[in-house]
């Protein structure tokens, strides 16, 4: 069984995400999958552009994502980021607001409960499992060493473990991205 991210029994979960794993595909009910992504260091920025390569590679699979902020502030960062984090990347996204929005935009960013309809990719990066996670084929996390952050991570890895998930932990090392 696996661990919380950053306890001492987690498994080194070396491997990287491929192409099927990264963003993720359709999964049947109750198939749904939980990863806890890990990295080194405590910088926000970091985390973020990480959230934003997985969000792109999840973009270029054709997958609908739903990222989930923590707060207003954070949001605000995080789209400014995916215009941003890379020279010749181009991530369509917008604030999500209402449901039709999935037929124009795959990359939807919000504060509050995502979608009312089934999507490919949760990508939380709140401090608690959001309402309405069940909706989600595959849901991510991603973790830095910041003990706020990993205390939380470790709560959600808990509430997802009592939903009878079975979350994998993916150690990251600073120079591998996903």
């Amino acid at each position: 069984m696996s661990e919380p991210p950053g306890s001492a029994n987690a498994p080194d979960g070396a491997s990287t995400p491929d192409s099927a794993s990264a963003a993720g595909s359709a999964a049947a009910p109750g198939a749904q999958r939980v990863d806890f992504y890990v990295l080194a260091g405590t910088d926000e920025l970091a985390r973020l552009k990480y959230a934003c390569r997985l969000t792109e590679k999840a973009y270029l699979l054709g997958q609908r994502v739903f990222v989930r902020l923590q707060d207003p502030a954070q949001l605000s960062s995080f789209d400014e980021l995916l215009w941003s984090f890379a020279d010749r990347s181009f991530v369509p996204h917008e604030p999500y607001s209402e449901p039709r929005q999935w037929l124009d935009t795959p990359v939807l960013l919000g504060c509050q409960n995502g979608p009312d309809a089934d999507y490919d990719l949760l990508l939380n990066l709140a401090s608690e499992v959001p309402a309405g996670a069940e909706r989600a084929a595959r849901i991510v996390e991603i973790v830095d060493a910041e003990e706020s952050r990993r205390q939380a991570a470790r709560a959600r890895f808990r509430a997802y473990r009592d939903r009878a998930l079975n979350p994998q932990t993916h150690h990251i090392a600073a120079d591998q991205g996903p």
